[in-house]
């Protein structure tokens, strides 16, 4: 069973930067994170593998946001730098599965709000 437990959202002005952070417990794989704007459906965010050697990102948030991990101490980011305001979402992290598409396991959920 793995648990996940996302930090670090919260209001940025539009241009401004964010770190997300998810600390997990159990086993991980690849993991990812995946965002929920008001009214719209779940989309996926960034993707990293086991070593952290390969990601992969949305075409919307590429160039501006960057994943990463530190395998010692269990833990995933993700760096969001130059926010608008249609990156305004619950961003949640997620591990197992097909990460891109159809992940196993979800946190609860952290909201970053970008005003204009």
């Amino acid at each position: 069973q793995v648990q996940l437990v996302e930090s670090g959202g919260g209001l940025v002005q539009a241009g401004g930067s964010l770190r997300l952070t998810c600390a997990a417990s159990g086993s991980t794989f690849a993991m990812g994170w995946f965002r929920q704007a008001p009214r719209k459906e779940r989309e996926f965010v960034a993707v990293i593998n086991w070593t952290g050697g390969s990601t992969a990102y949305s075409d919307s948030v590429k160039g501006r946001f960057t994943i990463s991990r530190d395998g010692a101490k269990n833990t995933l980011y993700l760096q969001m730098n130059s926010l608008k305001p249609e990156d305004t979402a619950v961003y949640y992290c997620v591990a197992g599965g097909v990460v891109t598409t159809n992940p196993d396991y979800w946190g609860q959920g952290t909201q970053v709000t970008v005003s204009p």
